[in-house]
């Protein structure tokens, strides 16, 4: 059996997507899976073991200049990338028409089909025109959990059950990046806490002073801080928080995603708004708080595991809730990493 996933971003959905591709190599270990998805995500998406083939599309960047002639290449050269191979399932799992309308174009084999959400449930995006476009609809609830939601839509159209624990299929990731760690800590390297403070939506975001004084309290506990950040705006941001720290605190240098994931994967844990990031971090095991100014954890947050929790809700949380639970996941986490805490299982399920 061939099938092609369909999800194209953004960066926390398409890891929260991650966990189907476990349950359909479960349920049927000869699937051949494939995936498109957004370019800036591909080498991410190309980590997830079980995946054969990403096929990278630029949505994004097309969008910019859509009928200029070094983007109608693009555009033709991916359709007929799309259509090399013959699906016997399509699943479109944005729900979107952007998303259906490439699931749609995709080639099926003998009795193939292309299927996706019949509705939409709360808090989740979706687009009725779906409904037309493709062949399958799966019912949803109402009201369920975001890798619940992606976790039913495959199960329902290739016919198993996804009734038990998620598993993000990341561990050879996992695995490589802590090996590296270790080397690099035994010729006196340090691992720290990555404060995963960045996020495109304003809402979201937590204070500078409350990133100080959550990082100022990490330090004093014996850890460093570290800093990812990606354009101007971000590295302003994080070369103020690190002026304020010291020398404790490393900003890192710009860096592709799949560097950007290796480096997570080797930390002590992560602390993180409702960001792509914190979604990666819980997809890598890493112990992890995710902080919530909206009330959307029930939706996105991490769940089932003891040292991945949520922070916050209908108000951002104070830097005292932040800490206390960040206390807790680190009790919590079995095992150690190097220089605190170290890959012994790979993703909490």
């Amino acid at each position: 059996m061939r099938v092609l996933i369909v999800k194209l971003s953004s960066l926390g959905d398409v890891v929260q997507t991650m966990p189907v591709v476990h349950d359909i190599c479960q349920a049927f270990p000869q699937a051949q899976i494939d995936w498109v998805v957004e370019e800036a995500f591909a080498p991410l998406v190309q980590k997830v073991a079980g995946v054969q083939r990403v096929l990278p599309i630029a949505q994004r960047r097309w969008r910019k200049s859509w009928f200029a002639a070094p983007t109608r290449r693009e555009r033709a050269a991916f359709a007929k990338l799309l259509r090399e191979q013959a699906y016997d399932a399509v699943i479109d799992f944005q729900g979107l028409v952007k998303s259906a309308l490439v699931a749609r174009s995709a080639r099926l084999a003998p009795g193939g089909f292309r299927a996706t959400y019949a509705n939409a449930s709360e808090a989740c995006a979706y687009e009725w025109p779906v409904r037309y476009l493709l062949d399958r609809l799966v019912p949803m609830p109402r009201r369920i959990h975001a890798v619940a939601r992606y976790r039913l839509l495959a199960a329902q159209v290739l016919g198993y059950a996804a009734d038990g624990p998620h598993t993000y299929p990341l561990a050879p990731l996992v695995a490589a990046s802590v090996a590296k760690a270790k080397a690099d800590v035994a010729a006196g390297a340090r691992y720290g806490v990555v404060l995963a403070h960045g996020t495109t939506r304003a809402d979201n975001e937590w204070p500078v002073g409350d990133w100080i004084a959550l990082g100022q309290q990490l330090i004093a506990q014996g850890h460093t801080v570290e800093l990812p950040q990606v354009g101007a705006v971000e590295l302003a941001r994080v070369q103020g928080i690190a002026q304020a720290l010291g020398p404790q605190a490393r900003v890192w240098p710009a860096l592709s995603l799949a560097q950007v994931a290796r480096r997570m994967a080797a930390s002590r844990g992560v602390i993180g708004v409702d960001s792509g990031l914190s979604h990666l971090a819980v997809a890598l095991g890493l112990p992890h708080v995710q902080i919530f100014s909206q009330p959307r954890a029930w939706r996105a947050g991490p769940v089932g595991c003891a040292y991945q929790v949520a922070a916050g809700g209908d108000a951002a949380p104070t830097v005292p809730t932040v800490w206390a639970a960040w206390q807790a996941v680190s009790a919590e986490y079995p095992g150690s990493r190097p220089g605190a805490l170290a890959a012994s299982s790979g993703p909490c399920t």
